[in-house]
């Protein structure tokens, strides 16, 4: 059985001025001493072995070789997220022994509940069997599936502007999987966010956690929304890889801890910083994530208050590193010493980024995850994680409320104040000026004269083959095309909305927006459900486009 408490973090070994290559075919023996030799390349990031394998312009290969019945039988219990035992090649350097599951929550499930596909995200761990083993100096690689994202970029294209704005973004390119031998699908590989990224990013310093309470539904009920259902209506379940279906029964309301800082009236809600995406409005319920410290509320200084901080804590952690972290709240939300409390210059282009890209399965609205807290010497800031739902693919709305999401109130179904590590820092005049600035320099430096186009052109040529010959896809490659197309319509509107908004030509809060709405950018174009929908009406699955392959190629067959 898995075991679900995580291991100590793993030292990983640095010897300066050497750099393990990578050579074709070779093994990684199963000892303790397989971590590639790191030089420090700036104040804190390091160089590592496995970070000049995860190229971002280059499509990874991945062989997994795994004995068929151990692996059918993970795939039949992919929910109870047991490790298999196998050997992994990546990029020609062979690991043996390493650790293999399915990963996920909803999406895991919405695949396990379609008899058609057996596509899951998989989690890769190097030291599952073998101590202290890496690849590289890295002890866990993930494998997204990209459900839900016919486009195959949402979650590339996210990570891509929080890393060209300056966010210490884990490392991603896309990963050709094959499985004994035959090919299994093109997938998103990611750096997971523990050891490794910490040796690598931080210098070994600080600590990390992974804020998530959907277990208790602090995280919320809410889930992917149909256009058209976004204003005042409760969500509809959606993906994320770690959010829950555990929504009260039809005609209960939630417990009454779960609605902590809402606000029934909604002129009392517009008050307080707005609970919609720009003119929609609503669109959150009660359920918003504010409850054990997902948040970032400070409530006292009890460390049983938060415990969806220090349950999910990734490094091992003391309760001094956890009475830190409260004092870190505790002046946050209070608005005293910022500076000392809060990487403020991280956090803001963190939530620049985070913004542009309008992904609403996160922290800023009524899930409250999707997110990592990374504390050192006292100071919190936060890091991206999970993707896939980004371009409006949850809690969308219409294409308007997307596109024109507002930027100085970019939250949904809460208020700012229910997310005060970035409403205090936008309250604070030189910092909302920051954040605007680097909110322009995302605009000019990624999207403006045509450079997002461009952008998802060249990934497109990267990648457009592979989809193509994708057996287990969950859409067909016309389908795929037409995403691309629409996404390169959606960020290239996204984009002059938020200039707009800069300039001043556009409302920048949810409020001023509904007051103006004539004012906005127009996205009556865009059809969202082009770029993916949820379980049940995502698009077609690799079987289902293969039987129509096979279809029209008898029909062809037939007329000839």
């Amino acid at each position: 059985m898995m075991n679900h408490k995580w291991r100590s973090i793993v030292a990983v070994t640095l010897i300066s001025g050497m750099i393990l290559s990578a050579c074709s075919s070779e093994v990684v023996s199963n000892t303790t001493d397989t971590n590639t030799e790191s030089k420090v390349t700036d104040e804190n990031t390091q160089t590592v072995g496995y970070a000049q394998e995860i190229n971002k312009t280059e499509v990874m290969s991945f062989s997994i070789d795994v004995d068929e019945d151990a692996w059918q039988e993970m795939l039949d219990t992919a929910t109870e997220e047991n490790y298999i035992k196998a050997n992994v090649t990546i990029n020609g350097t062979t690991i043996e022994n390493v650790g293999i599951r399915a990963k996920g929550n909803s999406s895991l499930r919405q695949v396990a509940e379609d008899d058609t596909t057996d596509r899951y995200s998989f989690k890769i761990k190097f030291d599952e069997y073998v101590r202290d083993q890496t690849w590289m100096g890295l002890d866990k690689i993930v494998v997204n599936n990209m459900i839900s994202d016919s486009s195959y970029m949402k979650e590339y294209l996210s990570y891509d502007i929080m890393d060209y704005i300056g966010v210490d973004t884990p490392l991603f390119a896309f990963a050709d999987i094959h499985v004994n031998g035959e090919t299994w699908g093109l997938y998103l590989a990611v750096e997971d966010i523990d050891s490794g990224y910490l040796a690598r990013v931080k210098n070994d310093e600080g600590e990390l956690y992974k804020p998530n309470n959907d277990d208790n539904m602090g995280g919320g009920a809410g889930g992917m929304m149909n256009p058209g259902n976004f204003e005042g209506n409760a969500p509809e379940q959606g993906d994320s890889e770690m959010m829950g279906d555990r929504q009260p029964p039809e005609g209960m309301e939630a417990p009454s801890d779960m609605t902590s800082g809402t606000d029934s009236d909604p002129q009392s809600a517009d008050a307080r910083g707005g609970r919609g995406m720009g003119p929609g409005g609503g669109g959150g319920g009660g359920m918003n994530g504010g409850t054990n410290g997902v948040s970032l509320e400070y409530t006292d200084d009890e460390t049983s208050s938060y415990s969806a901080i220090f349950d999910n804590a990734k490094t091992k952690t003391t309760e001094e590193d956890q009475n830190r972290v409260i004092e870190a709240l505790k002046n946050l939300n209070s608005g005293t010493d910022l500076e000392k409390y809060v990487d403020v210059d991280a956090v803001l282009r963190y939530f620049a980024a985070h913004t542009v890209v309008v992904n609403m399965d996160s922290y800023t609205s009524n899930m409250g995850h999707n997110y990592y807290l990374y504390e050192n010497n006292g100071q919190i800031s936060m890091l991206p994680w999970d993707y896939n739902m980004a371009f409006g693919g949850f809690q969308a709305g219409t294409a308007s409320d997307v596109v024109n999401l507002a930027i100085d109130t970019p939250v949904s179904g809460v208020t700012m104040e229910e997310r005060p590590i970035l409403s205090q820092l936008l309250e604070v005049p030189e910092y909302k000026e920051k954040y605007h600035e680097y909110l322009q320099e995302i605009v000019d430096g990624y999207f403006a004269n045509g450079k997002f186009k461009e952008t998802v052109e060249n990934l497109n040529t990267m990648i457009a083959d592979y989809v193509k010959q994708d057996p287990t896809a969950f859409v067909s490659y016309d389908a795929y095309e037409e995403a691309v197309a629409e996404l390169i319509k959606l960020g290239t509107l996204r984009a002059e909305s938020i200039q707009g908004q800069l300039d001043g030509s556009i409302p920048a809060t949810t409020d001023e927006q509904k007051a103006s709405s004539d004012t906005l950018i127009d996205a009556s174009s865009i059809d969202l459900t082009k770029l993916g929908e949820s379980a049940g009406g995502r698009g077609m699955n690799g079987r289902d486009r293969r039987m129509e392959e096979n279809s029209q190629s008898s029909s062809e067959t037939s007329s000839q």
